[in-house]
Order: structure tokens, then C-alpha cells, then sequence
């Protein structure tokens, strides 16, 4: 695979004329890994409820193997997760691999725990993730769209 075939982190569309990022988004390490501890946790007891429930008399599996599988996955994508950044502009939301998101495209915009989800009007959902404060993501979004949108 080359290089140019590897979507890009950060934003790589180019701003319009007259257009200006007002602030960047980027994920918090330690969120980032607080929200790994708790997939951890909820893997380790469904693994061991699912065996339980076969009547496997080695519960405690369930909780190694759980931890083992959020271990890995956190540590795999971490490198990509922790690089990724939203700039805001005065016009669009831009994110990783092209995504450009005019303010005025969005229909709504949710917390997720961490993360703020996007969703545009024609249905388009989007993330950014592991936001320290994502209640303040979202109001800084909202400012930059002209009003509150919360109900």
C-alpha cells in the first residue's frame, strides 16, 4: 500500500477564500485511555457472564480474555486515534481523511460520553472522539453554527 493510499489524520482540505480555522479539536490522551478502561471492564464481565452461562466452570477466562482483546485493540489503534484532529472554521467543520462539513449541513449534535457526534441533514453521522470536556466541543460548535441547539 502506498502512502497516498493511507487517509490522512488531520484535515487536508483547503480552506475557501476568506475562510479561517477558529479552533482545533484533538482527542485527549487521558480520555483516550479512561474510555479503554471502561470497554475493559465491560468486556471482562460479559466474557465472564457468557461463560458462566455456559456453565463453564473457568468464569475467570472470561475477564483475561476481555482484558486481553480492549488491551490490544487500545494499543494497535492508539497511534492513528491520538492523531486525529477537527478544525473548526468560520464556514465548515474539516476532519481526518477530507471530511468537510458545512456549519450549515448541521442538523444535530449529540455527546456521546466523549466524543461529539455530528449529523448533517442528508444523514451523514460523524465523531470526534475523546474530547476532555466534549460538552464544551459541542457549545464551541454550536457558537460557531450562530446558536444553541441544544432542547
Amino acid at each position: 500500500m502506498t502512502g497516498s493510499m493511507i487517509p490522512s489524520m488531520t484535515p487536508t482540505v483547503t480552506l475557501e477564500a476568506e475562510e479561517a480555522v477558529q479552533h482545533s479539536f484533538t482527542p485527549d490522551r487521558p480520555t483516550y485511555w479512561r474510555d479503554h478502561a471502561w470497554m475493559a471492564a465491560a468486556a471482562m464481565g460479559i466474557g465472564m457472564a457468557i461463560l458462566w452461562a455456559m456453565g463453564n466452570p473457568h468464569v475467570w477466562t472470561g475477564a483475561v480474555g476481555g482484558l486481553a482483546a480492549v488491551a490490544v485493540r487500545a494499543l494497535y489503534i492508539a497511534s492513528d486515534e491520538l492523531a486525529a484532529r477537527w478544525d473548526l472554521t468560520n464556514r465548515r467543520l474539516l476532519g481526518p481523511g477530507g471530511r468537510a462539513v458545512p456549519l450549515s449541513q448541521i442538523k444535530a449534535l449529540n455527546t456521546l460520553g466523549s466524543a461529539v457526534q455530528i449529523v448533517t441533514h442528508g444523514g451523514d453521522k460523524h465523531l470526534i472522539k475523546y474530547q476532555a470536556d466534549a460538552a464544551a466541543t459541542r457549545t464551541r460548535i454550536e457558537r460557531a453554527m450562530g446558536g444553541d441547539m441544544t432542547s
